[in-house]
């Protein structure tokens, strides 16, 4: 049988030669993946763990809840470290401290290698088409396989090895059933594979890992939307507060007894315009188009709180039961510390460094209480910062633990977000403005946020105790099609063949101007039923739309601490994130064109003389099927040019310049050509910003 160290053979051969031929930053690009089934996303990588600008070169990237809506990202940065003492290499170099690095900043090349990563799905990814086109988000990627008996509908299955001769395999679950949808389970099992020759045999006497720790940062910063209104350092954590729950320092109410660190958006005292918790919205002009500069009734931008819970450690090597006191470090450190950056695993001296904040114990007094020793959150005076220019991560360290050949331990945590819904950030933040409740009452409401994140943290344990047996909603459909028309939107889905005996019907949702805007329930479809036509339209506006399958409220067994009656599929399987519209026929005449509104003015009621939702947007209409619409000042400046394909008699223009720029007022000219027969067609509009 070939032995997982051979394989990590040829990993550590194959990534030395990348590295002797191209500059180690490239290593960097690691396999992802993301985990979007659910109301929280996030990406994961190959190499063991997602780090600072480990996907995109941005401070917040991941762990966006809730997702539908854009810049919900609260993850800054994530590490992994790997320790162990009196450690020999098999070139006989000692180590007092050897320690692994991936994250929070370093790339993890050359001290750990990716084996395999995979993602499984209970079903085939639904397919979802507007106007013949896929409409594709985070949550429509193709799958390496179908597991119909897969606890979880998805499941990453991520193996890595290291420089310790530690072999990682890190499962992630991901549910969308409605109460258990906003976070992930993380199965971690860490074997000695060792040094072993090719006959599987140990080669070397030494490849016994003494007091092994595993230890995770978490740079959290909520959340990314705000980051342009109140202020840049909250987009790195300058104002994240951090809390933790049953470490042992102080007592904690009975109903919080469980193992767990969280935070949410802090005081940001350089921010002095108004009271930040929640971060209301009032001036967006600063939001660097994040924020919609019609934005401007408070509404909460930050009001999540995001959190890690430990559900199992194992004791030891030769006791598989659960260690109470694992993590056995729980602590906060600046984020910038220089620990944080340039770590490397033949640096002794920093390992040694490495391994004491690893093996440190329980941080007291937490860092909330640090801050606010009154402990009135919603009074807040305290910086979270604390003096540093970055802020703090919470940090977890699991151990001691020796592993001789062969031998095992597991860990198994989640990842959690939860807060107030866009209905009620929007609610609290107008009265906010308003002045009709103070800073306080408004705070009072933000932290009821940690009251939510709770719930899903004994949620996630009551699904854990009961072996990932949540009853499960019906199937999602296979196939979600939407398709403009002339006086109606079709809609139109299929289902799995196998079908389900949990369907009892359907409800279809829409949205106007934006995918990431406010959704009405516009139909309840029987189980029969696989076609709707939504007539009850405006022609103009951006419309989108999800299906839900409705379940028997029957099968809801209740495991896992689910509330009774029908459950849902989840919405992301058959979400829409391209527009459809009502289409008219191309126009008959170029004498027919209309520009509407005209004249559009800023001043109107964006329901009433403009596009709901799309407060830039103007329409040409009656235009031919194929036609080049040249858009110019008074005095012949040409503004832009839209080319027009789909041979309907609509196109749509936000009022922006070729080079992305918001027009002036004043009158415009637009020159139509029709691309069939080379004719034109003039027409004036006038805009009043």
């Amino acid at each position: 049988m070939q032995s997982i160290f051979k394989k990590c053979q040829l990993s550590v051969f194959l990534a030395a030669c990348l590295a002797f031929l191209f500059p180690i930053s490239l290593l960097a690009q690691y396999d992802t993946k993301w985990l979007s089934v659910g109301s929280l996303h996030n990406w994961f990588s190959a190499i063991g763990c997602e780090i600072e600008h480990g996907l995109e070169a941005k401070q917040q990237y991941g762990m966006r809840w809730p997702a539908i809506y854009r810049y919900q990202d609260m993850q800054a940065a994530k590490g992994l470290w790997i320790g162990a003492m009196d450690f020999t290499d098999q070139d006989g170099r000692y180590y007092p401290h050897k320690v692994v690095h991936v994250g929070p900043r370093v790339n993890g090349g050359m001290e750990f290698f990716p084996i395999k990563f995979e993602m499984v799905s209970r079903f085939d990814p639904p397919e979802v088409y507007v106007d013949g086109i896929q409409s594709q988000g985070e949550a429509i990627v193709a799958n390496n396989s179908v597991d119909p008996n897969l606890i979880a509908d998805r499941m990453i299955i991520n193996v890595v090895n290291n420089q310790l001769g530690l072999t990682m395999t890190r499962k992630i679950f991901e549910f969308s059933q409605q109460y258990h949808d906003n976070y992930y389970v993380m199965e971690f099992t860490f074997t000695n594979t060792g040094n072993v020759n090719a006959d599987d045999k140990i080669e070397l006497p030494n490849n016994v890992l003494k007091d092994v720790y595993v230890f995770f940062q978490y740079r959290w910063a909520v959340c990314a939307e705000p980051r342009y209104v109140i202020g840049n350092g909250t987009g790195w954590g300058m104002n994240t507060m951090l809390d933790t729950r049953g470490e042992g320092t102080k007592v904690d109410p009975l109903d919080e007894n469980f193992r767990a660190q969280y935070a949410w958006h802090g005081k940001f005292p350089p921010f002095t315009a108004y009271d930040n918790i929640g971060a209301p919205v009032w001036d967006p002009t600063t939001s660097a188009g994040y924020i919609d500069k019609t934005d401007t009734t408070g509404r909460l931008a930050a009001a999540q709180f995001v959190g890690m819970i430990t559900l199992h450690a194992d004791k030891s090597a030769a006791d598989s039961t659960d260690d109470p006191g694992q993590p056995s470090t729980t602590m906060y450190q600046s984020s910038d510390d220089p620990l944080t950056s340039n770590n490397d695993a033949y640096n002794i001296a920093k390992m040694t460094q490495e391994y004491g904040w690893m093996t440190f114990g329980h941080m007291s007094p937490r860092h909330a209480d640090k801050v606010e020793p009154s402990g009135k959150f919603t009074e807040p005076t305290g910086d979270p910062a604390l003096g540093t220019p970055g802020g703090f991560s919470a940090c977890n360290g699991y151990g001691p633990y020796t592993l001789n050949p062969g031998e095992s331990f597991k860990i198994v945590m989640a990842e959690a977000a939860a807060g107030l819904s866009r209905e009620k950030c929007i609610e609290i933040g107008k009265q906010f403005k308003r002045k009709e409740i103070t800073a306080k009452v408004k705070n009072e409401w933000v932290m009821t946020g940690r009251d939510s994140l709770f719930k899903t943290f004994r949620r996630i344990i009551a699904n854990y105790n009961s072996s990932y047996t949540i009853p499960q909603p019906p199937l999602p459909p296979r196939a979600f099609n939407v398709n403009g028309g002339g006086d109606r939107i079709a809609l139109s889905w299929d289902l799995f063949p196998a079908g389900d005996q949990n369907l009892a019907g359907f409800e279809i949702y829409r949205a106007t101007g934006k995918y990431d805007s406010a959704y009405q329930l516009i139909h309840t479809a029987g189980p029969a039923e696989r076609s709707y036509d939504d007539t009850n339209l405006q022609r103009g506006p951006n419309y989108y739309y999800y299906l839900l399958a409705l379940g028997d409220a029957g099968a809801n067994t209740g495991v896992g601490l689910t509330p009774p009656g029908a459950l849902k599929s989840g919405r992301f399987f058959t979400q829409s994130y391209d527009p459809a519209n009502l289409k008219r026929p191309e126009g008959k005449s170029l004498s027919e064109i209309r520009v509407v509104p005209n004249p559009f003015s800023l001043a109107a009621d964006p329901n009433q003389l403009r596009f709901p939702g799309e407060p830039d947007k103007i329409g040409f209409f009656n235009i031919p099927g194929q036609c080049t619409i040249r858009i110019y000042t008074e005095n012949g400046e040409l503004v832009n040019t839209i080319e027009h394909t789909d041979n309907t008699g609509d196109a749509y223009w936000n009022c922006v310049t070729s080079y992305n720029q918001i027009i002036v007022s004043g009158i415009y000219v637009a020159v139509v050509t029709d691309n069939r027969s080379g004719e034109n067609g003039i027409v004036k509009f006038v805009v009043v910003r």
